[in-house]
């Protein structure tokens, strides 16, 4: 009897063993240590000043960690993101010498570009993992207008009308949360930014005034442009 008990109880420790080691096992459960990039889209709220003069924007943004720490609690955060917080657009002739024979679409857009760098920190392990972060950068807001083909919409010309650039800085968190494991693991990737991006001139919709002679006119507001940017998108581990 007492045989076949310590025979029942090597057979129970040999099958727990490969559950054992697989819940060890880093791979299953931690971010490779080389760091992971994301993409996500973006939904952003003006601040202050800037949300007197335009309701709110849309756009996407790329960034790359990379783990500093063996653990991958530490980490530097590169971030670029497009923000367009303003669009018009009108059927116009091509020339005065061809009247209505060829139009196009003039297309004038108001954008942000935001490049930035700074540490994060966050949990590197667990089925939900938070994590903040902070940055210091450029911000480049600019008005362009274009031309385009109303049957192919394919641009053919483009025009800087305005732009101006600050320096910004700020923070921000956001939670990953797993989909799937392994070396290269995928994460969902949410939160928030406040992004304070300092005063600045810029352009809203209305602002170029057209005159019959072609000449044109720039009505530019100077304030501060901060933003807060909610995120959602994608991660994407790699290994070292």
């Amino acid at each position: 009897m007492r045989t076949r008990t310590s025979l029942l109880a090597a057979a129970l420790l040999l099958a727990a063993a490969p559950a054992a080691q697989a819940q060890d096992d880093p791979f299953e459960y931690r971010r490779p240590t080389g760091g992971h990039a994301g993409l996500s889209l973006f939904f952003a709220q003006p601040q202050g000043e800037f949300g007197d003069f335009v309701d709110q924007g849309w756009g996407g943004g790329m960034h790359y960690v990379h783990a500093i720490d063996s653990e991958g609690l530490l980490g530097l955060r590169v971030d670029g993101s497009f923000i367009n917080y303003g669009h018009e657009r009108q059927e116009v002739r091509l020339s005065p010498t061809v009247g209505d024979r060829i139009r196009v679409d003039l297309t004038t857009s108001n954008n942000i570009a935001f490049l930035g760098v700074g540490p994060q920190v966050g949990a590197p392990v667990g089925v939900l993992r938070p994590y903040a972060h902070g940055f210091v950068g450029v911000s480049y807001i600019f008005t362009s207008s274009a031309l385009s083909g109303i049957s192919d919409d394919e641009r053919f010309g483009e025009t800087t009308n305005y732009d101006d650039a600050s320096f910004a800085y700020g923070g921000g968190a956001g939670l990953y949360i797993p989909v799937r494991r392994g070396v290269a693991p995928i994460s969902i990737d949410a939160g928030l930014t406040y992004r304070r991006s300092g005063e600045a001139r810029y352009l809203v919709e209305g602002g170029i005034i057209d005159h019959p002679d072609g000449s044109i006119s720039l009505n530019p507001i100077q304030s501060d442009t901060d933003l807060l940017v909610f995120h959602l998108g994608v991660s994407i581990g790699i290994a070292r």
